[in-house]
């Protein structure tokens, strides 16, 4: 059995996750809404001296930047501002894949300091039916471009090929969903790019000898990047490459992650503006969710269980959400005035879909400094429902994955978004 076989024999699907973590922290998980403690969400327009914004210029100049340095120093990690050499080499390419809709290329980026390196695989679909350039959606997969593409000729991501780590074996360690539908995001005038996420940063505590961060100077302080900060270091990557090539259009960039990468999405595209529009599927805590309602995955919970995701900062808010100084609709707002999504799923209470939801709510006010919209009111929509202002949102039926439903939401929001 080769090594790719030994490792999806060993993927279990993410709703497995809550056992896992609930065994790990052995901290009880709040599902009733009657449980949840009252509350105070930060007002996402006050700065930390409590004037209020209230012009767009003001927020760009003061509260932004107050709420980038707060999540860095106290959530994410402060990303390097180290550069490392970085070059990116096209291996195959076959112009007519996908029955001649699409060209599709792979394109292997190495990043090095010295001798150390780490490779990371891009499977790339354009397609060939177009006018003019094109949007690209730029999406982290969780079992490698063979399994997400279907394709099975696909060269195996770097990360496969790495001598096998015991948490590799670990039940839901890993995130099984649904493969991507390539054909349909082609056939709607879309690009791809996706690389396996672990390429950037193995997905377990001891994975930073072996990812990107490795190739900065180490960093003990409380405010040092891990995982999270890496991947989305990863997307920015990925986007300098894209930028390059002359068939994307390059205000129409797109970072979309699901779960733990919904997480990455949001925090690359609250650094990186060139992401003109940032999804966060299913993300939940550390993601959209509001950490204060304290339902489903906390903070405790998600440090106890991953406690490579986040800088050692976040930690001192384990049981401690009240003591937070921001909160996720914080992270939401910095994708203003850009197009930020939020989506749920209707059985993913661990995720918590009202907190994901309240999140988008209370993140508008930024975007009606723009004279933009988010959603008007508290309510959640119904399942099924699609809220299209300039912040998106749904709650699909079903469980925690990223379903073709999800991105066919998806591409009719950027259809709109970018007057398709």
């Amino acid at each position: 059995m080769n090594k790719v076989m030994i490792r999806r024999s060993f993927l279990f699907c993410f709703m497995c996750m809550p056992l896992l973590a609930f065994a790990q922290s052995k901290r009880e998980v709040n599902y009733d809404e009657s449980n949840i403690p009252a509350y105070v969400l930060p007002d996402v327009l006050r700065c930390e001296d409590g004037r209020r914004v209230t012009t767009a210029k003001e927020w760009e100049k003061r509260r932004r930047p107050e709420l980038l340095k707060m999540l860095s120093e106290q959530e994410y990690g402060v990303t390097p501002r180290g550069k490392v050499k970085t070059s990116y080499e096209v291996l195959t390419e076959r112009p007519l894949a996908l029955g001649g809709k699409a060209t599709m290329r792979e394109v292997m980026m190495t990043f090095g300091v010295g001798v150390n390196e780490v490779k990371a695989l891009m499977a790339v679909y354009v397609p060939n039916q177009r006018k003019g350039r094109v949007p690209v959606f730029i999406a982290y997969n969780f079992q490698g471009n063979r399994y997400v593409t279907g394709d099975t000729t696909l060269l195996p991501s770097p990360h496969m090929l790495r001598p096998l780590h015991p948490h590799d074996n670990l039940p839901g360690w890993r995130t099984a969903i649904e493969p991507f539908p390539v054909e349909n995001i082609i056939d709607r005038g879309y690009a791809l790019v996706t690389l396996l996420y672990e390429d950037i940063c193995p997905d377990y505590p001891e994975g930073a000898s072996r990812s990107v961060a490795s190739l900065f100077p180490a960093e003990e302080s409380g405010t040092a990047w891990q995982a999270i900060g890496a991947w989305a270091w990863g997307s920015s990557r990925v986007a300098d490459w894209v930028c390059r090539q002359p068939w994307v259009n390059r205000k129409q960039l797109i970072v979309i992650g699901h779960s733990r990468q919904g997480k990455a999405a949001l925090w690359a595209g609250a650094q990186d503006e060139r992401f003109q529009v940032v999804i966060s599927n299913n993300s939940g805590c550390g993601g959209a969710a509001l950490s204060k309602r304290q339902f489903g995955e906390t903070v405790g919970i998600i440090n106890g269980s991953f406690p490579h995701w986040f800088c050692r900062n976040f930690r001192n808010y384990n049981d401690k959400e009240q003591n937070l100084p921001f909160d996720q609709h914080e992270l939401v707002a910095l994708v203003a005035p850009r197009h930020a999504y939020v989506a749920s799923a209707s059985e993913d209470r661990w995720a918590d879909q009202k907190g994901e939801y309240l999140a988008a709510y209370y993140a508008s006010p930024v975007w009606a400094l723009y004279g933009m919209n988010g959603p008007s009111s508290a309510e959640m929509p119904p399942v099924g429902q699609q809220v299209m202002t300039d912040i998106g949102y749904h709650m699909r039926p079903g469980k925690h994955s990223l379903a073709p439903y999800d991105w066919q939401r998806y591409m009719d929001f950027c259809d709109k978004v970018f007057g398709r």
